[in-house]
């Protein structure tokens, strides 16, 4: 769709970088100083103009992007209505409520689509954060802390004018409650309200506007909001557009409530019900949204024959709220918000994102794969040679974000794990993929070890079941609780040797133990079922007498120990290969190519790893006690490596490896 852009102010450029990835068309470019238009037009096949009229008697571009400044947003808007095009305006729609209703109801009268910035709850970290709160973790929100530290304009704006005439509220505080109404419906009251005139002496430039405004407010279905919207705190200061909600069972953390994503970085973070907050990095490759994204959505509705207004609506009724926080920081008396746009309905808040869930996909070869997360986390508690409690690693992971759990009977703390789940601020159990595994010496007790996994872990169902072993050892009694079990205990239960030394052994053959396994996935308490520790050939039998064939197959891999035939025979079947232990090879995350591609990513050394696992289709399950390396770990989900990088990785297979 052909497109005009009015005003070339700094906005205009951010915009018109995404021309040549664009489903618009740049036909016209309008501003008052005619050389600003004819710079913009100059690399594009489109027409410079001065004048508004005269560009729309001239251009049939059916679609406006309104760049101009703040005041001219609503005059602009209008002509453009009144000419019959669509228009996509940056924020504010306008400086008052009244004027904002006027425009929504002359592109419903005209019929045409009508849009607004800001769309940053079509953001990743915005959604991402969404996703916690349809996950249940935060409980009933109470409070939030919303915060708009746009900084001394004059500092970092070339044209600071036109923002210290309209003042801190219409252009940063519509970044954290654009998510708030999104999220929580509608502002219904401004509780309280103040104003400051807080200003530097000897600055050229003098705001019209007070530069620091204070409010409380309610929202129709959630939080109570403590605002602070200011020109005088620094636009580098710690809040700058952040928000923080505080629910009965956790606390979420958004850094910059505006971002338009494509960082590396975490900006959300996830604090437990008496834990402090952990960063929760993005599972997926970091992607930012453009600014054209905005007036795409809108073209692609009036393509569609119904022309939105959706963020126009919920742009007015940001103004209405605007202008209801001046009006109560005169009096100092709580005002209701009064907007045509006021109730939920109007506001048309857009369905949440879709929760993660471990249901099945298409496999490479056409055949049910399971969904797993990029990285998951192993639950073992051998650390070193040494057992160690995993219950706050554990807290430490569901706080980061992680959504797929490896445990085992021998681990002896599937009830620590249980207990994290079952605790406030936990997930919702359908959002996590939870793996458990029989023991080598249990393999003619399936039945027991699993349902005593399920009681340890408080569910009724493990997500996948798998054979630990393929050998079977002589039965030693239930395992339930190992951990809490003197040590010399724990190795004569799990490893029976004989008077030689040697592993007793049992006469149970791997077809008798996978029938039990699959009787298990009969009655509902296993809904999949895996191998661990096999090669292709014990895999490939398992598959030729298998009645319920197995989706996950665990082994050891990193680049030392590829395992290139068995992950290949599996993703031909459209099975899952998770890879235990990928970073306690001794001397991988030192190897030369591995810090090298460290240095060239400008990640770590163990991220470097992963993603070798990750860009492969592999699911890593690395685990740890120390916070920055759980946060470390989750964050290599985003990475992908090259294809040359990942050949210098294949490079340094080992045959010979053994540990």
């Amino acid at each position: 769709m052909e497109c005009a852009f009015v005003g070339c102010g700094a906005a205009a450029g951010l915009y018109a970088a995404g021309l040549d990835a664009s489903t618009l068309s740049l036909a016209a470019v309008c501003d008052v100083e005619r050389a600003r238009a004819e710079e913009l037009v100059a690399p594009r096949d489109a027409t410079a103009y001065a004048d508004i009229d005269a560009m729309l008697d001239a251009e049939a571009a059916p679609l406006v992007v309104n760049l101009t400044g703040h005041e001219a947003h609503a005059p602009v808007t209008r002509r453009c209505l009144r000419a019959g095009r669509h228009v996509f305006s940056e924020k504010p729609l306008a400086l008052s409520g009244a004027e904002a209703s006027d425009l929504l109801a002359l592109a419903e009268r005209r019929g045409v689509a009508l849009g607004c910035a800001p769309l940053n709850h079509r953001s990743e970290t915005q959604r991402q954060a969404r996703h916690v709160l349809a996950d249940g973790r935060l409980g009933t929100v109470r409070l939030a802390y919303a915060h708009a530290h746009v900084g001394r304009v004059t500092e970092w704006h070339d044209d600071p004018a036109s923002f210290l005439r309209v003042g801190p509220l219409y252009d940063g505080a519509v970044y954290p409650l654009n998510l708030l109404v999104e999220w929580f419906g509608p502002v219904t009251r401004v509780r309280s309200a103040d104003a400051v005139d807080l200003w530097p002496d000897g600055e050229s430039h003098e705001p019209e506007r007070p530069t620091h405004v204070e409010a409380t407010l309610s929202t129709a279905g959630g939080p109570v909001v403590r605002l602070t919207a200011s020109f005088y705190a620094p636009h580098r200061s710690r809040e700058f557009t952040s928000l923080e909600l505080h629910g009965d069972d956790g606390s979420l953390y958004v850094e910059d409530a505006g971002d338009m994503g494509g960082s590396d970085r975490p900006l959300v973070s996830f604090g437990g019900r008496g834990r402090p907050y952990t960063a929760m990095p993005l599972q997926e490759p970091a992607r930012e949204t453009p600014y054209l994204a905005g007036p795409e959505r809108l073209a692609e509705s009036v393509r569609r024959g119904a022309p939105d207004r959706r963020s126009a609506s919920r742009a007015a009724h940001l103004v209405a709220v605007c202008e209801a926080i001046e009006d109560a920081a005169e009096p100092g008396s709580p005002v209701d918000v009064e907007s045509s746009v006021a109730d939920s309905s109007a506001v048309a808040a857009e369905s949440p994102p879709p929760v993660w869930t471990p249901e099945e996909s298409a496999g490479n070869d056409g055949s049910a794969a399971v969904r797993l997360p990029p990285v998951g986390f192993g639950c073992s508690r051998y650390r070193d040679g040494d057992y160690v409690d995993r219950r706050e690693s554990i807290e430490m992971a569901l706080d980061a974000g992680y959504r797929f759990f490896d445990s085992a009977e021998l681990y002896g703390n599937e009830h620590r794990l249980g207990e994290a789940l079952s605790a406030p601020g936990s997930p919702d159990r359908e959002t996590v993929f939870l793996a458990s595994k029989v023991w080598n010496t249990n393999h003619g007790h399936a039945t027991e070890a699993c349902e005593s996994t399920l009681r340890e872990l408080g569910t009724a169902y493990v997500d996948c079941y798998m054979v630990h072993w393929p050998e079977a050892w002589a039965y030693t009694g239930p395992l339930r609780r190992l951990a809490e079990r003197p040590v010399e205990t724990q190795e004569a239960m799990a490893f029976p040797r004989n008077e030689t030394g040697e592993i007793r052994t049992a006469d149970v053959s791997l077809e008798a133990v996978w029938r039990d396994l699959e009787s298990l996935h009969d009655r509902g308490l296993a809904r999949t079922l895996g191998l661990c520790n096999v090669d292709r050939e014990t895999l490939l039998d398992v598959l030729d007498f298998a009645r319920i064939p197995p989706k996950l197959v665990q082994v050891e891999r990193h680049p030392y120990r590829p395992r290139t035939d068995l992950v290949t025979a599996c993703h031909r079947r459209g099975i899952r290969v998770v890879a235990h232990s990928p970073l306690s090879a001794p001397g991988l995350l030192r190897e030369p190519a591995v810090e090298e591609i460290a240095r060239e990513r400008g990640i770590s050394p163990a991220q470097v790893v992963l993603a070798w696992n990750v860009t492969r289709g592999v699911v890593p399950i690395p685990s740890t006690t120390d916070r920055d390396h759980v946060v470390e770990n989750l964050a290599a989900s985003g990475t992908r490596l090259s294809a040359d990088r990942m050949v210098r990785l294949d490079d340094l297979a080992d045959p010979d490896f053994e540990r």
